[in-house]
């Protein structure tokens, strides 16, 4: 008798069970022939350019765009189909009455794969959402928003030609930085200004033409991390200028900085603490004893202000130095961003002394860091805001001011709407108090008051609804946040204009 699946092997009589290699090439085999039905009567991509929708999708985007999505999509899909019978062949010699769930792509189906990724394509990934959040300058949102008059001479900068560099009462070549620099100049006090693309880059310079082969003295409890993994300490290597390290984390003197100068000494630094606070047995010099000694030494002091306070919002709850103060303190140079607490576009801008800031405009780097006529042309158009007087034309600063009474006003009628909107017992909805934060590095651990709707819904959980919320729809993408295992939603970062968006938004995602 003869077991099943063995072979005869050599004379008469003569048994062997079968080889490993025998098994796996009847393991590869099935797979190959599972693998082709599956993928039998799959389209090629000529079949998918004579489908209608395909074939007007090739005139409009491009035929070299879609056949390279259509190759894409059917290479993806053999994939798929090759990993899923691997893995069923392994479920089904452990269980041979499992058999297979995969079902086999209809050309249909394969057109639609084509369709909807050229569309994603053609369409960009950069595009719009509702913050619900409460942080006003969320970096991962865009920080801050940008006036209305802003986008207008964007605009106008954008669709034609303009006087950029261009004197054109002298019929000459101009400085691009004209257009911002008097504007800085007034609102900060500053003898001369300049503007490069960002914060981290306007350091750079700054320290790269007053301080390149020398040292820089700073504070150990100022070796911050700006975000993003960039960090002082390595904006300075960049920079070619030698860190000095003086003090300790919690505490650093005056005399800390004395002992420090040397002959080797460029610029006394002073970085301040935006995204973090150190509270308890602390000590910092006041910033008139650095400038009266670094006057004293014939050093100047630069000012890494980070947030770019314009006005004094203190009445507001937000306590953060102002570029003006800093200067009229005597500080020789100052530099700060302009997409944070200014409101503006990103940019890094740097004011002071007329001689200081002019060595920096003739240091080479500045051609890489200069910014282009979109940033200048929202920059001044934001300047123009703070010039007449208008904060509240800028978004970032308007929210800022916003009263928790008027939060709870719109957040009362907002819940009462959503009230209606949903069916009996599909959601709880409360009015909570809670806190905005400013975000974007800025002000640590100061808070706006402000009026939550908080919302549990019956079938889903808080994760469940906030994750439902950023799916794609029919609307912008809504980004809140959970507290308590509850949805919560902040109104002071959603504009007026958006409420009724994420009225339709939460109670579709709700139900």
């Amino acid at each position: 008798m003869t077991k099943s699946g063995e072979k005869r092997s050599g004379g008469k009589g003569a048994w062997r069970a079968p080889a490993e290699g025998d098994v796996k090439e009847a393991a590869t085999a099935a797979n190959r022939e599972v693998v082709n039905a599956f993928l039998r009567g799959l389209p090629s991509v000529d079949e998918l350019l004579r489908r209608p929708r395909v074939s007007a999708l090739a005139e409009k985007a491009g035929r070299a765009v879609v056949v390279e999505t259509a190759r894409t999509a059917l290479e993806g899909y053999r994939e798929r189909v090759a990993g899923f019978v691997r893995k069923g062949m392994q479920e089904m010699a452990a269980d041979p009455a499992k058999g297979f769930g995969m079902d086999r792509a209809t050309a249909e189906q394969v057109e639609d794969w084509v369709v909807q990724g050229v569309e994603r394509l053609m369409t960009g990934s950069l595009g719009g959402v509702i913050n619900a959040t409460g942080v006003v300058l969320h970096t991962n949102l865009g920080r801050a928003p940008l006036a209305a008059a802003a986008i207008e001479r964007m605009r106008e900068a954008a669709t034609q030609y303009s006087n950029l560099e261009y004197d054109v009462a002298a019929g000459a070549r101009g400085k691009r930085d004209a257009h911002t620099a008097g504007l800085l100049a007034r609102l900060t006090g500053a003898e001369a200004a300049l503007v490069v693309n960002n914060n981290a880059a306007a350091l750079l310079l700054a320290l790269n033409a007053l301080a390149k082969g020398g040292e820089v003295v700073v504070s150990r409890g100022e070796l911050v991390e700006i975000g993003d993994g960039f960090r002082i300490p390595e904006v300075l290597a960049e920079s070619g200028a030698v860190l000095r390290e003086v003090g300790t984390t919690n505490r650093t003197t005056i005399a800390d900085y004395e002992r420090a100068i040397t002959e080797r000494t460029r610029v006394l630094l002073r970085v301040h603490r935006s995204n973090f606070r150190i509270e308890g047995f602390t000590a910092q010099p006041a910033l008139g004893e650095l400038v009266e000694l670094g006057r004293g030494r014939g050093l100047p002091v630069l000012e890494d202000l980070g947030s770019g306070c314009l006005v004094d919002l203190s009445a507001h709850g937000v306590d953060e130095p102002v570029a003006a103060a800093s200067l009229a303190e005597g500080v020789p140079l100052v530099c700060f961003s302009g997409d944070k607490l200014l409101g503006g576009p990103q940019a890094g801008i740097i004011a002071g002394q007329q001689e200081l800031v002019a060595r920096l405009r003739r240091n080479p780097l500045l051609r890489a860091l200069r910014v282009d006529k979109l940033t200048i042309a929202a920059l001044e158009a934001t300047l123009l805001a703070y010039l007449r007087g208008a904060p509240d034309e800028i978004p970032a600063l308007r929210m800022i001011r916003a009263s928790a009474g008027e939060i709870a006003r719109r957040a009362s009628a907002f819940a009462e709407q959503l009230r209606v909107a949903l069916p009996a017992g599909a959601a709880e909805i409360e009015l909570l108090d809670g806190q905005s934060v400013i975000g974007g590095g800025s002000t640590p651990a100061q808070h706006l008051p402000t009026k939550l709707i908080a919302i549990r819904s019956s079938r889903y959980s808080a994760a469940q609804l906030e994750a439902r919320l950023r799916q794609p729809g029919s609307g912008p993408p809504v980004i809140a946040r959970v507290e308590d295992d509850r949805l919560a939603l902040d109104l002071r970062t959603v504009f007026p204009e958006q409420e009724a968006s994420l009225l339709a938004m939460v109670s579709r995602v709700a139900q």
